[in-house]
């Protein structure tokens, strides 16, 4: 096998990977019914005229399955971070005691889980088709490796591994999927 070859390979592999790591990143903030911190992941606020994430400028801790607890290291920015977090439309209502923001999760609707199990196949869909083009690239780039004098046959060889890497991969994303999918609908 070609250096070439073996480097499309490899960039498909990281490209595929990357796909699932995108997936779990995107799961951990869809909540499932109990608290993290990673629920608060996308929120940023205005720090002194800095648009920072939360994580920077508080210590973000879940005492329990039901809490929150959002400690700011700079008192002066309490109200800044609660407006923060309701204006990310969580569907959290903050309660600001002058020291720390606590957050009770409530729990999930039987309509919510419907709606965030939606969410999660659809993510999942995105990731497979994020896989499916990495696949899709690879092999043009080998048919157009083989116009330039690579062989037949390790042309071949290569459009097999990618299939082959390429269904591993969609088999994980579906793994994924399920797990998270049946975690937002388990009560």
């Amino acid at each position: 096998m070609t250096e070439e070859v073996q480097f499309i390979l490899d960039t498909s592999n990281e490209g595929m990977e990357g796909a699932i790591k995108h997936l779990e990143r995107e799961f951990s903030k869809i909540r499932a019914g109990k608290a993290s911190p990673n629920m608060l992941e996308s929120i940023k606020i205005d720090y002194y005229g800095v648009i920072t994430p939360l994580a920077q400028t508080a210590n973000i801790s879940t005492p329990d399955a039901k809490t929150i607890i959002v400690q700011p290291w700079d008192k002066s920015m309490i109200e800044t971070i609660e407006k923060a977090i309701m204006a990310a439309n969580l569907g959290f209502n903050p309660a600001n005691n002058g020291e720390l923001i606590r957050i009770i999760v409530p729990p999930l609707t039987e309509e919510r889980r419907k709606q965030l199990a939606k969410q999660v196949r659809s993510e999942g869909e995105t990731a497979k088709i994020s896989i499916r083009n990495q696949r899709r690239d690879a092999i043009d780039e080998f048919k157009k490796l083989q116009k330039d004098g690579l062989a037949e046959d390790i042309a071949k060889d290569a459009e097999q591994k990618v299939h082959k890497m390429h269904e591993d991969f969609i088999k994980k994303v579906d793994e994924i999927t399920n797990k998270k999918e049946t975690e937002i609908m388990t009560i």
